[in-house]
């Protein structure tokens, strides 16, 4: 789904000037409206670290000048589209200009960490928003229930699903899901 030009400019223009807001970690953008997320707990966090480690002991060998970071918005302006995933693996000089976000053509994996409120949108609308951006990998990590999911063939039409303490292939990837910890 995409929205008029105007409205998604109106819409990024609110977004960039809203105040820091204590608990409120990430504002997105999606199906029309200001989405507005809760802080992150830190074993959600954690996770993200554990696997940025392992994906960045590994690009160096399969995508040099990548890195597997955290923190940056993906923006698709004509899909009306803001997100920040959790982690994203994308060419590092991508840091070094005035954007405001990536763009999804520069970005090969999303990784989204479930969280304990919003399960659904990491489920349904994530899964819908990256495939039609045309990432080509989304990993999907739930720490509730300990089981993740690779999406990955263009559309994401294939998924795998694993448990905490799989081997699990990410692309070119290989990554350890028994370091993550489920939440308490």
């Amino acid at each position: 789904m995409s929205i008029d030009p105007a409205v998604y400019a109106r819409l990024r223009e609110i977004a960039d000037q809203l105040p820091q807001v204590p608990g409120i970690g990430k504002i997105e953008i999606a199906d029309g409206e200001i989405v507005m997320m809760m802080s992150p707990v830190k074993r959600h966090e954690l996770a993200v670290v554990l696997i940025a480690q392992q994906l960045n002991a590994q690009l160096p060998g399969t995508h040099p000048g990548f890195i597997a970071h955290g923190g940056a918005d993906l923006e698709d302006p004509g899909m009306g589209k803001l997100r920040n995933p959790d982690l994203m693996v994308f060419p590092f000089t991508t840091l070094d200009d005035e954007e405001p976000a990536l763009l999804p053509h520069e970005v090969l994996l999303v990784v989204e960490i479930v969280s304990k409120s919003n399960p659904e949108n990491d489920y349904h609308n994530k899964v819908r928003d990256y495939a039609a951006m045309g990432i080509p990998l989304y990993l999907l990590v739930d720490p509730r229930k300990g089981t993740g999911i690779v999406h990955d063939e263009p559309g994401y039409t294939s998924r795998k699903e694993f448990a905490f303490g799989d081997t699990i292939t990410v692309g070119p990837w290989t990554l350890d899901t028994g370091v993550l910890r489920t939440y308490a």
